[in-house]
């Protein structure tokens, strides 16, 4: 069917990321694999482009438009050359509401126009060694001291870790309280003593992708960088998480678009037995069946993102969405790598590459489990 949730501005930008994509990063992308880690310089290229910040003011150097339309372009071109390495969507999606929504003035001022510009890089930090999905098991914690805070404590597979200038982080500030009543954002920036980086995580896949680990040590950080309100830090997270699971969503079904139009080529192509092998009537039956899945899959998240703009977009929608359609885009990329026959498993073929860099979308964000759970609950049982 035809998609209609894009217009004129929206087609206009994804022409601007399209040739962003084909002259600055798929040309370096492989190089970037093997190193573990994408050229910095991207990231004020894009700024240049305008494809950081769409939704910050213009005071700021951004775009000014609250469009989640636009995300969801940045990130469909970016999943459709396969740049698994590229953090926009890290960057865009997830931290730029806490900092457009929950920043001072005098941080706006600080943060947004290097944000927008690509000159600060950002990340956020929740995860520990100890502590995914339970966001209530952290243990980093800032014990106030003065006009400061001292942090203490470590954080795990940190997307952007190793580029991150400005990293939101995820502690506890009143070790009497709970945790919903008792965690805070605070932005630790690079270069404060006692904040340091560690490995470059080995990942099974999206190898050019920087995931750290991060250590806190005594790292005195001013009362100025407790971004929203202290000890509220877990409600404005359960505020924000339903757009990065939505961000999640999107990619999940602009992979699972990209690995089928290439494997539905290939089924035209590669032939077996004198014909191609996507004739035969199983192989035709799994090619129907995927292109059925997906049509469902992006008329829902269309209609996700149109109520995200709306303001209609609930933390239960957001788990829905999630953990089905990374499910989906796992079967998929499954399923399209076996109609590959023996040349799905060489990594000189993207399915092979998209197979290991997938795997990972039904655990970050919010396992597929604890989705359930949240959608579960929601129903009374």
């Amino acid at each position: 069917m035809r998609r209609t949730l894009y217009e004129d501005d929206h087609e206009a930008f994804r022409s601007t990321a399209r040739t962003f994509m084909a002259k600055e990063v798929v040309p370096f992308h492989e190089e970037w694999e093997s190193e573990g880690l994408v050229d910095r310089r991207i990231w004020t290229a894009a700024g240049a482009q305008g494809l950081l910040g769409t939704d910050v003011p213009e005071e700021y150097g951004g775009g000014g438009i609250k469009d989640f339309r636009y995300n969801a372009v940045l990130t469909e071109e970016t999943i459709a050359v396969g740049a698994s390495g590229v953090g926009f969507s890290l960057h865009n999606d997830v931290t730029a509401p806490y900092l457009t929504e929950l920043t001072t003035d005098e941080q706006k001022q600080r943060w947004l126009p290097g944000f927008c510009s690509g000159e600060i890089i950002t990340a956020i930090a929740m995860t520990e060694p100890g502590a995914g999905s339970d966001l209530q098991g952290i243990t980093t914690h800032a014990k106030r001291d003065g006009s400061d805070f001292v942090l203490n404590g470590s954080k795990t597979f940190i997307t952007n870790g190793i580029h991150a200038d400005l990293v939101l982080v995820v502690a506890r500030t009143d070790p009497d309280a709970k945790a919903a009543q008792g965690t805070s954002l605070i932005a630790v920036e690079r270069g404060m003593p006692g904040f340091e980086r560690g490995r470059n995580l080995d990942k099974i896949g999206m190898k050019a992708q920087d995931t750290a680990e991060l250590f806190f040590d005594d790292v005195r950080i001013p009362a100025s960088n407790v971004v929203g309100e202290l000890n509220q830090g877990f409600i404005h997270l359960m505020t924000m998480l339903p757009q990065e699971r939505l961000s999640i969503a999107v990619a999940a079904v602009a992979g699972a678009r990209a690995v089928f139009d290439r494997t539905l080529e290939y089924a035209k192509e590669r032939k077996a037995f004198g014909r191609p092998v996507g004739s035969f009537q199983h192989n035709r039956f799994v090619l129907a069946e995927i292109a059925t899945e997906l049509e469902f899959a992006e008329t829902y998240v269309e209609k996700a993102i149109l109520e995200h703009n709306a303001g209609r977009y609930t933390v239960v929608d957001a788990a829905m969405a999630k953990w089905w359609t990374t499910e989906l885009q796992k079967r998929v990329v499954d399923r399209c790598l076996q109609l590959h026959g023996g040349y799905g498993y060489m990594r000189e073929y993207p399915i092979a590459r998209a197979y290991t860099d997938t795997r990972i979308t039904t655990i970050y964000g919010g396992t597929t489990e604890i989705m359930k759970e949240i959608v579960g609950r929601s129903l009374g049982v």
